[in-house]
């Protein structure tokens, strides 16, 4: 007896043929395209939060040191030029500064704001710059309506 295949008769074939593979390449493109994006939207509106918790955090000290000084006036970077750095504005704590916070202070008003960096993705952020002022009102400068 011999071990060949019997003429007439078929062998299996085991394997994937083009036309599935192409098909599986197309639905992995179909969900990638919708997946990233949605994935990046929430990235940004997760460093967006970090920027609001900066904001309010230094809103509270802002008014502490109101209660001590009875202004505000001083309160902010030591050189008075009215950018907070260090810390301030990354997500979280160390890393990469995905936005700028300054404060414009007198005696009895003070503004926050916290500004998309530059460099970052959150430029494309439609919010634009937070900010919140000393009665606590917060305002924004893009056009996105959920913001705060």
């Amino acid at each position: 007896m011999s071990s060949r295949t019997p003429k007439g008769a078929r062998r299996k074939v085991r394997g994937f043929t083009l036309i599935e593979l192409m098909i599986v390449v197309g639905v992995v493109a179909i969900l990638a395209a919708i997946a990233y994006p949605a994935y990046t939207d929430s990235v940004r509106k997760g460093r967006r939060g970090q920027a609001k918790a900066d904001l309010l955090e230094l809103s509270q000290l802002a008014e502490r040191w109101k209660t001590v000084n009875n202004t505000y006036v001083g309160f902010g970077a030591p050189g008075g030029d009215g950018v907070l750095s260090g810390e301030l504005g990354r997500s979280p704590r160390t890393g990469t500064q995905f936005y700028n916070v300054g404060i414009a202070a007198t005696a009895t008003t003070f503004t926050l704001t916290a500004t998309p960096g530059s460099g970052s993705d959150q430029a494309n952020d439609g919010c634009g710059a937070l900010s919140i002022n000393q009665a606590g009102a917060k305002t924004k400068t893009g056009s996105k309506a959920d913001c705060w």
